[in-house]
């Protein structure tokens, strides 16, 4: 009776890349791809793309002159990232992009949530640094435990990336708020020009002080865009309500508002986030006072484009923060970090403006 030969499992590609790493291993100094191509005897398109793609996981480096060599990788990369909330569509969003970058780059991404609690914020860098990550990556929404954040890992020589809110001794990484908000405004604006006859009653700003200057940002942009096209409106006209960036609390400001100001029929809202956003929009709903006021909110969570595209819905706008974005320039930017490279302070994602009549098209 024949031998039946044994059959092996074998990933063509998988081996021509460990022929590639092992050669650069044992010649321990760099090559060229011509060189490499000529040693493995392995296509020169395949050596290529293996080359580009071990780079990018870290396990060569490849020098100005084009040459490759080994690098040494004594453990895999591990990530702290400590998410705004998990309740919080935007936050989620932002978790889901960051994971499947981190999946893509061969870093470990160790996971916590702040729970859009100052005490927790703390609580969670406190544990990235007893488990000694290698760099840490903040969406805390407190700005009152920012310094203590930025303090703890600052001492732990930690390199530490804060999104959407600055922290002390971390790389900004988020959007520009001052001009997304500017951009909300100037949306609001247009529609009461061409809807309302120029006419404004009232400017709200649904804001988040407790994120600190630079997310109020948003709001200030947006009341500063009001003025520009309607410069004659008196300061009192303008008012700041804290919604917490939450959806019961903006409700609960918008329906004692609009209970206090029956006569008002132009009021214009900009909310610092689309979750605010939707708290107007319940408000509005709850008295039967849709066509009396209109919102532009941030971030283009998935049901505020889906309210959006109702063209009876006072939510007319959100600014997009492509958080499809984020998870990549997040990687980068952490690797380049650690690798010592000089990066700017602050880092800006790009926006764009969500209109009824581009989401339709989306869609």
């Amino acid at each position: 009776m024949a031998k039946t030969s044994k059959r092996l499992y074998l990933i063509p590609v998988l081996s021509k890349s460990l022929d590639i790493l092992e050669l650069l291993q044992a010649e321990n100094r760099p090559m060229s791809l011509e060189t490499i191509h000529r040693r493995t005897r392995i296509s020169k398109t395949t050596v290529y793309r293996v080359l580009k793609t071990l780079v990018h996981r870290g396990y060569l480096a490849q020098s100005p002159d084009g040459m490759y060599r080994h690098v040494m990788r004594p453990k895999k990369l591990r990530f702290g990232f400590a998410g705004q909330s998990a309740d919080m569509p935007f936050s989620e969003e932002v978790t889901r992009s960051l994971r499947d970058a981190a999946a893509a780059a061969g870093v470990d991404l160790i996971e916590l949530d702040n729970r859009y609690d100052a005490a927790t914020a703390v609580q969670n860098a406190e544990e990235f640094i007893h488990d000694k990550v290698d760099l840490i990556i903040e969406f805390n929404v407190e700005q009152s435990v920012a310094a203590i954040i930025g303090d703890k890992v600052a001492s732990a020589s930690i390199p530490l990336i804060a999104i959407d809110i600055p922290h002390p001794n971390a790389t900004y990484f988020g959007v520009d708020n001052y001009r997304v908000g500017v951009e909300a405004g100037e949306m609001l604006a247009r529609h009461a020009q061409t809807e309302w006859n120029g006419k404004v009653d009232r400017v709200i700003g649904l804001d988040l002080p407790e994120a600190g200057l630079l997310v109020q940002g948003r709001i200030s942009g947006a009341f500063e865009a009001v003025r520009s096209a309607f410069p004659t409106l008196p300061s009192d006209a303008f008012l700041r309500l804290d919604g917490r960036g939450m959806r019961e609390t903006s409700t609960k400001l918008i329906v004692e508002y609009l209970e206090n100001h029956p006569r008002e029929r132009h009021i214009l809202v900009a909310a610092a986030t689309d979750t605010s956003a939707l708290g107007v929009v319940d408000a509005a709903r709850q008295l039967k006072r849709q066509r009396h006021l209109v919102v532009v909110g941030q971030d283009c969570i998935a049901e505020a484009l889906e309210e959006i595209q109702s063209s009876t819905s006072p939510l007319i706008a959100s600014v997009s923060h492509e958080t499809n974005a984020y998870g990549p320039n997040l990687m980068q930017l952490g690797l380049a970090l650690l690798k010592g490279q000089i990066v700017p302070p602050y880092n800006y994602v790009s926006h764009k403006l969500v209109t009824r009549t581009l989401s339709q098209q989306e869609t």
